[in-house]
């Protein structure tokens, strides 16, 4: 599968060179960049092609409604832009993982196509390797452990002896002894610790296999020789034990099976010296093809990437959705301050586009000096700069109201812009009816805001209640 990988990064690399005159946005991070680029190239070159990928009117007045003032067309490229270019660097490094994980996964492969097995040094030690068979119309797995080429010549005295002294015990396997035998043995080539092969020849390898398969007998109970050579280097010991047997069953499948697997172990042991292990080409007079198997998740990786991709294309615009909630609730929020200071200015006698001029004004100051941005002192700075550009006064509150989406706002500016147009003389009355009702509006959704948290803070009150139960009841148990 690396031309996947290939074809990926060549469309990476063709978009990075036909995309290198874009400019990317100061703020973007340096690692994002190159994507930020490749994206606004697809965007310039797709948007008018594909206009359900990169057009929403959602979005496009969620963007409006927390940029006021911005060019739309800008908003729209630089939001799309960005939103692209995640989804290019997610379905990127998913791609690069996923082709790591390939090369991970072919690097544990040592069985050519020939049928030969490449041995590793002495330094690698045995290595496992899971294959798989196709022999006529039957499909076998194996578990296979390829040994090292021999070492160099080694004393070990010692451990020979205390090795032979423990093979009865290290052979039994499940059985309870080597006179009562009636599951296979233990027969492996390594023990425990012990840096010695061990090497088994059975006196009846038709009953007992080498590797310590039992096969069907005749006989009720059988006594074998089971011989053994130790070898470490070029020292060798040589030693016999006795086994009596208890014919188990098998069946026919599982007879093929244990055979096979003892002509792949017979196979092995005749070329240990060799840098290469051949398996067999054909048993029984039928050839026999034989496939390594690794795990690999390179595939996975690269689905999961996409997946990721999509998903992160696809939530953004709810996280943009979101973030105009948010921002509406702030809104919300800052409204009685608002009606109550334009009510305190309006009393003390400046007109109402006065009173927005220096509300506006006091906070503009306030953020130069590192203050906090404030969504609907934002909309009234909004608000000025178009009524010194000469749009009417009348029409600007409207906007305001308009922007905000908000029946609150909608109301103040309907009641500014009424008194505009026809005089109202009771305009700071009602502009104090709207701060108290705002004010009695902010103290309800308080009350509401401080249930829900009590609400939520009901499971985790639940669960110290159990754990403080536990802490009581446990010593009280312990000491009945």
């Amino acid at each position: 599968m690396y031309w996947i990988a290939l074809v990926i990064f060549l469309g990476y690399l063709v978009l990075f060179i036909l995309a290198r005159k874009e400019m990317a946005p100061v703020n973007t991070a340096s690692v994002l960049k190159p994507f930020y680029k490749m994206a606004l190239y697809l965007y310039k070159k797709l948007g008018n092609r594909l206009p359900r990928l990169f057009s929403s009117p959602q979005v496009e007045r969620d963007l409006a409604s927390l940029h006021p003032g911005e060019a739309r067309e800008c908003l729209k490229t630089e939001y799309y832009g960005k939103k692209a270019a995640i989804c290019l660097a997610v379905l990127f490094v998913g791609t690069l993982f996923g082709t790591a994980a390939r090369f991970s996964a072919m690097d544990k492969v040592i069985l050519g196509e020939d049928g030969t097995v490449l041995r590793g040094s002495y330094r690698d030690g045995a290595q496992k390797i899971d294959i798989e068979t196709e022999y006529g119309q039957r499909q076998m797995d194996f578990r296979m452990e390829v040994q090292p080429r021999l070492l160099s010549e080694e004393e070990a005295g010692k451990l020979f002896d205390e090795l032979t002294e423990k093979l009865p015990e290290y052979i039994l396997g499940s059985n309870d002894s080597l006179q009562n035998v009636t599951s296979d043995l233990s027969l492996q080539e390594k023990y425990g610790d012990f840096p010695i092969s061990v090497h088994w020849e059975s006196s009846k390898p038709g009953l007992l296999g080498d590797s310590g398969q039992i096969f069907s007998l005749e006989e009720e109970e059988v006594v074998v020789k089971l011989s053994f050579r130790l070898t470490y280097g070029e020292q060798e010991r040589d030693g016999e034990l006795s086994v009596t047997l208890r014919p188990p069953a098998f069946t026919q499948e599982e007879q093929m099976y244990m055979e096979l697997e003892e002509a792949l172990r017979k196979s092995q042991d005749g070329s240990l010296s060799q840098e290469e292990w051949r398996l067999p080409a054909e048993w029984r007079g039928e050839g026999i093809r034989w496939r390594q198997v690794v795990e690999d998740n390179s595939l996975i990786l690269w689905a999961v990437a996409l997946v990721t991709a999509a998903a992160v294309f696809l939530f953004l615009d709810r996280d943009l959705h979101e973030q105009l909630e948010k921002r509406k609730k702030i809104l919300r929020r800052e409204y009685p301050q608002i009606v109550h200071k334009l009510a305190l200015f309006v009393g003390a006698g400046m007109t109402i586009r006065g009173a927005f001029q220096k509300i506006a004004g006091d906070y503009e100051e306030k953020r130069k000096e590192g203050g906090k941005r404030m969504p609907a002192y934002e909309e009234m700075l909004y608000t000025c700069r178009e009524l010194r550009s000469g749009i009417s006064e009348s029409l600007a509150y409207e906007h305001l109201g308009k922007r905000t989406e908000l029946q609150e706002y909608i109301r103040l500016t309907a009641l500014l812009s009424q008194n505009l147009k026809r005089g109202n003389s009771t305009l700071l009355e009602r502009l104090r009816e709207e701060a108290d009702k705002s004010a009695q509006e902010r103290l309800q959704e308080s009350r509401k805001m401080g249930e829900e948290a009590g609400t939520k803070l009901l499971v985790p009150m639940m669960l110290m209640l159990g754990v403080v139960m536990v802490i009581i009841m446990i010593p009280a148990f312990s000491n009945m």
